[in-house]
């Protein structure tokens, strides 16, 4: 059974920083793409980063320049640097892969919550 965790959530002023992780385990055969997805009290769930196996990323454009995303495949690891931070980006923050695995699909992590206080 293939299982996400996340972690690296918490309370934080704006313009401070937080280092989100997320490790996927059980029978995973390969990666093809990770990323992170937030989602805020009464709006839907968002794109924030992600990247391919190939190295191409792509990000919101609310966070450019203020997130970065990182994987170690090896470690079935995908982080998620922010720093910056603003209220606006208070939110569950959940990690998503594109695995190939006995069923391969996407798989979610449970969220991790990032509040940024003003």
């Amino acid at each position: 059974q293939v299982q996400l965790v996340e972690s690296g959530g918490g309370l934080v002023q704006a313009g401070g920083s937080l280092r989100l992780s997320c490790v996927a385990s059980g029978s995973i055969f390969s990666i093809n793409s990770m990323g992170w997805y937030r989602q805020a009290p009464g709006k839907q769930r968002e794109l924030v980063a992600r990247m391919s196996r190939g190295g191409s990323t792509n990000y919101a454009d609310s966070v450019k320049g203020r997130f970065t995303i990182s994987g170690d495949y090896g470690k079935n690891t995908v982080y998620l640097e922010m720093n910056s931070l603003t209220p606006e980006d208070t939110a569950v923050y959940y990690c998503n892969m594109l695995l190939r695995t006995t069923y391969d699909g996407s798989y979610w992590g449970q969220g991790t919550q990032v509040t940024v206080s003003s």
